[in-house]
């Protein structure tokens, strides 16, 4: 870089020496393989700022491409800062559409088609007409299934073939879904209407069929760089060829670490297997990672050092660049409740010690898990905003499930029936299974929305459905989120491109994270680079945690993940504060003694029982005195759920109530100290 011009160094200044060897690359092929953090978006704007500076090409000879509006939008913005305009930055399917509406009236003497805003409808007419269910969840899949055969190129004929060479997990046998998108195509025609695919595929092919608009497209744009290449689908590779042609001025950024959406046609081989179709070209690495502290880089690279197969031959290591910070923490709760009352009083503390909430985030891996954090945080106190994902109370089938509750509730036709056995026989005659679909996608994701009403129902085993309707809309009100900005709950996938301050990473136990329907070899490694994706995300502080049972009292049987192995072989340096339990033993709940096979359902010991019990009683003595002074139901203090979590834990602090589900820090203020006391005296009794 010592030799370069005045002109190049200013397009390079402030640039580490990988940045600076991408950005002054020569001219022809370039692959950079840039890690989390490590500034790709810098220097793949002043890649393209030198290219233009330097007079290689004119601004409007570039056509950079990414996968989202907001990235593409955050490209023309640098670009700007950089003193450079007319560079196209778009989407490949805003790309393919400006260009086709172009040219399709000059070739077909008529106007482009419309383009229909959803799949949903013609895809639920195709169902239908191929005598499949057509609720909601069903057409989603058959549309997320559609797009996966299209973007892959594959036809309704190979469909059924595709599915098994892929290890594919489909909501209906292939052949099935082979029907309903030869169906759909019929009917799409039919209708005179083009969907976002045929935008890309219409425009591929008048490149490769008409001359004069491959001459036109070739002669307008010259130079071109793709962002996030690993995520590139053959469809979208398709178009990228024949924009190209036979030239090879192309730049593309990529991270093989970060593949985690082959299962909707995404191919990393088009970035493995780079430098095989382009020989002689450039290949640089960024790994200085400028995001995050070395102690949250440390373990991204103690997980992913663990894959194994293809993608791992192009593995980065990254490299902290940023001052030490605390380090990762592993957690272990006994059951999914205290882990979200746990997290929630984790970030109330973090905004306490001046964290702003929007730097926080809590991240799981499907939607469904969202509703205990939901929960937790509203009763904490703290603002939250949902990303990618409808609340837990407005998705229409939890929606749909608490009418069915409502009803039953009416009628309270068998009063002496455990609670969680009427929940589970309703939710049963309005279609719910007690098994989850063999399938995965939105219908796996309904079920796991709905089967968290009979895990809460399983929580409050001494109530009646009229009182289980009334806690369901008490959650109902206190979980709506604020407007304001709060922290962050996602999925692991709607989290990528993302980053803040404090990163929580949540139900991380075998069956989770990897996913149960991760079965294949590569279905696991994508599940492990999922994590290490979340990993990523976090500036500063990150913590990661897993329940040993669903709800409380139940057996401890899961198991961490796989992934998360290394905190046991290397204890020391990851801080990790609890230890792993052993899924056999199942401990009391009060003391900790290990329990006989006949307590395990209790979850406690004779002795803890019976302690418990009275105390229990102690405490709905105190609640109900309390309520009638306040004037107020006495669920609107305690719930009794929380109040048996009380007599059970008997904490001994503020800060130990805080660990127990339904105590957030206003009702601590409130209520904590006479808690306390009353828990003193049965003690001292």
């Amino acid at each position: 870089m010592d030799s370069a011009s005045p002109e190049a160094r200013r397009y390079v200044a402030g640039l580490d020496p990988e940045q600076a060897e991408a950005v002054l690359a020569p001219r022809g092929p370039l692959c950079i393989l840039a890690g989390a953090g490590t500034g790709k978006t810098r220097t793949i704007t002043h890649r393209i700022a030198y290219l233009v500076g330097s007079g290689e090409f004119a601004p409007t000879q570039m056509l950079a491409v990414t996968f989202t509006t907001r990235a593409a939008g955050e490209m023309r913005a640098r670009l700007r800062q950089l003193g450079i305009q007319g560079v196209q930055a778009r989407t490949f399917h805003s790309a393919a559409l400006r260009q086709l509406s172009y040219f399709w009236p000059r070739h077909f003497d008529r106007s482009l088609p419309e383009l229909a805003p959803s799949k949903f409808r013609l895809i639920g007419q195709a169902a239908s007409r191929e005598r499949i269910s057509t609720d909601t969840a069903m057409v989603r899949d058959l549309a997320g299934e559609v797009e996966w055969a299209r973007s892959s190129l594959i036809s309704a004929s190979a469909y059924p073939k595709a599915v098994v060479a892929h290890a594919r997990d489909t909501p209906l046998a292939a052949e099935k879904i082979a029907g309903v998108i030869e169906r759909y195509d019929e009917l799409k025609t039919k209708a005179g209407v083009i969907d976002f695919e045929d935008i890309i595929m219409s425009m591929a092919y008048l490149i490769e069929s008409v001359p004069e608009v491959a001459r036109e497209v070739r002669g307008q744009y010259r130079g071109f760089v793709v962002d996030e290449y690993q995520d590139v689908n053959p469809l979208q590779q398709r178009l990228l060829d024949a924009w190209l042609g036979e030239r090879d001025d192309l730049c593309v950024v990529g991270d093989a670490n970060q593949t985690i959406y082959t299962f909707t046609g995404a191919r990393p081989d088009y970035l493995l297997d780079f430098t095989d179709r382009y020989a002689g070209a450039t290949v640089v690495q960024l790994e200085r990672d400028y995001r995050s502290s070395p102690q949250v880089v440390g373990l991204a690279n103690k997980v992913i050092a663990g894959a194994s197969g293809r993608l791992a031959k192009r593995r980065l290591r990254l490299v902290g660049q940023r001052e030490d910070g605390p380090q990762p923490t592993l957690r272990t709760y006994d059951d999914e409740p205290a882990e979200a009352a746990a997290v929630a009083s984790a970030c109330a503390d973090l905004i306490a010690k001046g964290t702003a909430p929007s730097e926080i985030a809590v991240l799981f891996r499907i939607n469904a898990q969202s509703e205990a954090y939901e929960s937790a945080l509203s009763e904490a106190g703290v603002p939250y905003v949902l990303r990618g994902a409808e609340k837990f109370f407005e998705r229409e089938e939890v929606r749909e499930a608490i009418v069915f509750i409502r009803a039953a509730a009416r009628s309270e036709r068998e009063p002496d029936r455990p609670l969680h056995e009427q929940v589970r026989g309703v939710l049963e005659q309005s279609g719910w299974s007690p098994e989850p679909p063999a399938g995965g996608g939105t219908a796996r994701e309904r079920w796991e929305s709905v089967n968290a009403l009979v895990g809460l129902a399983e929580e409050m085993p001494t109530a009646t459905m009229s009182e289980f309707v009334t806690e369901l809309e008490h959650r109902m009100s206190s979980a709506h989120a604020p407007t304001v900005q709060g922290v962050t709950l996602a999925s692991l996938h709607a989290a990528k491109g993302l980053e803040w301050d404090a990163v929580f990473l949540v139900g991380l136990h075998d069956g989770m994270v990897p996913i149960s329907r991760a079965r294949t070899p590569e279905q696991i490694e994508e599940e492990r680079r999922l994590l290490y994706v979340g990993i990523t995300r976090a500036r500063l502080h990150l913590q990661l945690s897993w329940a040993c049972s669903r709800s409380p009292g139940g057996r401890g049987t899961r198991k961490q993940s796989r992934f998360l192995d290394i905190f046991g072989t290397s204890q020391a340096s990851m801080s990790a504060p609890s230890v792993r339990r052993k899924a056999k033993v199942v401990r009391c709940r009060g003391c900790g003694r290990s329990l006989l096979p006949a307590q395990e359902a209790a979850g406690r010991c004779e002795l803890c029982a019976k302690e418990g019990r009275e105390t229990f009683e102690r405490l709905r003595e105190w609640r109900l005195q309390t309520a009638r002074d306040a004037q107020l139901p006495p669920y609107m203090i305690f719930d009794d759920e929380t109040l048996s979590a009380i007599a059970v834990r008997r904490p001994t602090s503020k800060m130990g109530m805080l660990a127990v589900k339904g105590v957030g820090e206003a009702k601590l203020g409130k209520y904590g100290s006479e808690v306390l006391d009353v828990l003193g005296a049965e003690s001292s009794t």
